[in-house]
């Protein structure tokens, strides 16, 4: 019973063998299937993560020039300001949320998408239009880069969470489940060829004490059958009631 707590407290039996055998079937395609979803899970998170990298880097060149042009415009058509303040009445740029699964792992994707007419049309009508023409168009594909780096941001977040938790089921069932199942199996089959042997060496003292037995008997009745036919001198006892001759009772 030693190692007690390296395997399952089980009772060694042919069932019991037969479980374990299918639990640790179990516990390798399961830590196949989690192998392989780990490994398309880093994957894809490292795709995320070249992405993001990039987009960080288009995102500083974006917004060096969207600042620029926002002094260029300033400095062209003056404080522009009020009047972008004045003709807002609703977003014009929305965001929405869709899902993606990759190897069941749900992740956020934003997009952004334009609803509304431009309100903006004939701001620098006076002076400065291409300047703030200009403007907005770097300021319309800076907000587009950052709602795609939020979506890369928030799935890369997200897979690095699932990631990790894959990884400790992975390695649990690795390290901790599989080899003490295996050990569990092993017990059970060296308690089991105990009792093979056990039983085989219990059947075998009785038959020779049931071979000792017959031989005692065989002799006993030899013995006596010997007796029988060697101790009356060869002559055998009258039979009373085979006698035709009656003898005279005397009264």
């Amino acid at each position: 019973m030693s190692g007690q707590g390296d395997r399952l407290n089980v009772f060694p039996s042919r069932m019991a063998l037969a479980i374990m055998k299918g639990r640790m079937k179990g516990a390798q395609k399961g830590h196949s299937l989690l192998k392989k979803k780990a490994d398309a899970l880093t994957l894809r998170f490292r795709q995320i993560l070249a992405k993001i990298i990039e987009t960080k880097t288009l995102m500083g060149e974006v917004m060096k020039q969207a600042t620029f042009s926002l002094t260029e415009a300033v400095y062209a058509a003056g404080d522009i300001g009020p009047v972008v303040m004045q003709n807002i009445d609703k977003a014009q740029t929305k965001v929405r949320s869709k899902k993606d699964n990759v190897a069941g792992v749900t992740l956020p994707v934003f997009e952004h998408y334009t609803d509304g007419s431009d309100t903006f049309q004939l701001t620098g009508l006076s002076r400065g239009g291409q300047q703030v023409a200009r403007c907005k168009e770097f300021f319309a594909k800076a907000v587009s880069l950052m709602v795609d780096l939020a979506s890369l941001q928030t799935s890369f977040i997200t897979l690095d969470e699932v990631i990790k938790i894959t990884n400790r089921r992975v390695n649990a069932i690795e390290h901790v489940i599989i080899p003490r199942i295996d050990r569990t199996i092993s017990y059970i089959t060296t308690e089991l060829d105990e009792r093979e042997r056990e039983e085989f060496y219990r059947l075998k003292k009785i038959q020779e004490k049931k071979k000792e037995m017959r031989a005692r008997k065989e002799a006993e009745a030899a013995l006596r059958e010997q007796i029988d036919g060697g101790g009356g001198g060869g002559k055998q006892a009258p039979n009373i009631l085979a006698s035709s001759v009656d003898e005279d009772v005397l009264f």
